[in-house]
């Protein structure tokens, strides 16, 4: 008997970041230059495959700066691919973001093949190949590739013209039936840019059933060995229903690493066994010399073009305090609730202050600037929100703070575990009043819109971003709220683009909220 030893090397959720930086002028512990080099170190151990699971070509200042100004040149994220012997892509939802043209000239550019078994063009074909057969070691590994259903809620129409998203579900199960039946595999990999609405252990759900994240019902119920996931961010290498399921974080932080152990008799597998793992990349891991060399350039014309002046700030929109800005509103605060309600024509916004330091913006604004502040990926989301679940939102609001001998304080839940400044959400186009002297679920004693009192029965369109929009932050009643719309665009490009249209912002802020204390 012999065992043949092999191994899936998988990143998934990139979003552009090669170098190991989110452009704030710090080296951070992320990036396809330093995960490069594990990936090498790893290939040195057994034959390897290659994949990446989506959301590969969006998402960085970098990839932003290439779609502005390189949309002639060939895509220096696909190069770093390419350099790598990538054997397999997976399209992910925030793949389209940049248009079809777009994406289809990254496709053309891959040395490897892209799969999509739920995407179909109009005439019934399926949009790239849905799946490959690679055979590594004399072992015929078949690996499919489906993508979240849910991209046409959020995507741009004219992204996507000509293009049908099929349950992701259905169509793994009839792929993995197909290649079973037909291509004499030894594996099957079931690659899905998609997550988890259900606890892999205990099975109880963690997040609204809405089709979006099947992962679960994917590990339960389909005949594949493998489950590569992502779409979620989230840090995961354990087994379910007897298959390896990974989930390799986001920006490159971490590399999956599934090795497979074939025990074999007489030229048939007699025995699998596989484990998954998850491998970091720290402040120890070095850049990898010839990806390095690659990003030279592009790496140094995008620092560039993040110092260059976007917009101009009249008057003063920085600030020292973030606990005062969240006391006393600031203008920083209402320009960001302008921004969001301009990008999805609403008339009510919220938004969080995200971190506790000192920020805003001086007088001449940089693109560094705005990643420097708004430092979560975030999208946009419009709810149809209930007069009363606004009301409740605001009392969830409300507990950020305590009175300590008459000092107003941030409460404790907010401190530990860990801080969470960005759980305490501030509003715009409605005027409010918390009064902190008075038990917590009494605080709000005064909410008008457009000078009338707020109904709670009535439904109003409120803008916030996708995190919160989740219910996530103790605010579980957005959970089942209408999603009017879904504007998968990340916040600091939206930022960008309203200096694009309103080059001279003054810095300006209407008090439409008091804090009684």
């Amino acid at each position: 008997m012999e065992t043949k030893k092999l191994q899936l090397l998988v990143t998934s959720d990139i979003h552009g970041y090669l170098m190991p930086t989110t452009y704030r002028r710090t080296v951070e512990p992320l990036g396809l230059v330093k995960l490069a080099s594990i990936i090498e170190a790893y290939r040195e151990q057994r034959p390897s495959l290659l994949i990446d699971n989506g959301d590969f070509i969006q998402g960085s200042p970098l990839a932003s700066y290439v779609h502005a100004n390189h949309i002639e040149s060939s895509n220096p994220i696909i190069d770093v691919a390419n350099f790598l012997n990538y054997d397999v892509a997976i399209f992910g939802n925030h793949e389209f973001n940049y248009g079809l043209p777009y994406l289809k000239e990254a496709v053309t550019q891959s040395q490897f093949p892209w799969l999509s078994g739920n995407i179909f063009n109009e005439d019934g074909t399926t949009f790239t190949q849905p799946y490959i057969v690679k055979e590594v070691d004399g072992i015929r590994i078949g690996i499919i590739g489906v993508t979240t259903h849910f991209v046409p809620i959020w995507e741009e129409a004219s992204h996507i013209e000509g293009l049908n998203f099929h349950d992701a579900f259905e169509s793994a199960k009839i792929w993995i039936s197909h290649i079973r039946q037909h291509e004499q595999v030894d594996l099957v990999v079931l690659c899905y840019h998609g997550g988890f609405s259900h606890d892999l252990s205990s099975g109880a759900l963690i997040e609204p059933f809405t089709g979006e994240n099947q992962g679960y019902l994917m590990c339960r119920e389909l005949d594949c060995d493998i489950l590569i996931t992502g779409h979620q961010h989230r840090e995961i290498a354990t087994k379910a229903f007897t298959k390896s399921v990974v989930q390799p974080g986001t920006k490159g932080n971490c590399l999956a690493v599934i090795t497979i152990d074939l025990d074999m008799q007489n030229g048939q597998i007699i025995n699998k066994h596989h484990e998954a793992t998850l491998h970091y990349v720290d402040e120890t891991t070095p850049n990898h010399p010839n990806v390095a060399s690659l990003l030279d350039s592009i790496h140094q014309q995008t620092e560039n073009w993040l110092d260059q002046p976007i917009g101009r700030i009249e008057g003063n929109m920085l600030f020292t305090d973030a606990f005062q800005v969240r006391i006393d509103k600031h203008p920083y605060i209402e320009f960001i609730q302008n921004v969001q309600m301009a990008s999805t024509n609403t008339a009510i916004s919220c938004t969080a202050l995200f971190h506790d330091g000192p920020g805003g913006f001086p007088n001449d604004v940089t693109m560094r600037h705005i990643v420097t502040n708004y430092i979560f990926p975030n999208t946009l989301k419009v709810l149809r929100v209930k007069g009363e679940q606004i009301i409740q939102a605001l009392e969830q609001n409300a507990t950020y703070f305590s009175l300590k001998d008459g000092e107003l304080t941030i409460s404790e839940s907010f401190l530990h575990p860990k801080a969470q400044p960005y759980n305490y959400d501030m509003w715009e186009g409605i005027d409010y009043t918390l009064d902190i002297r008075r038990p917590i679920g009494e605080r709000v004693t005064e909410v008008t819109y457009q000078g009338e009192p707020l109904n709670p029965n009535a439904c109003y369109d409120v803008v916030m971003n996708n995190y919160r929009a989740t219910g996530a932050g103790n605010f579980p009643y957005f959970v089942d709220c209408p999603i009017v719309k879904d504007v998968q665009i990340d916040m600091t490009e939206l930022i960008a683009r309203y200096f694009e249209k309103n080059p001279i912002v003054q810095a300006k802020c209407r008090r439409n909220w008091t804090i009684l204390y």
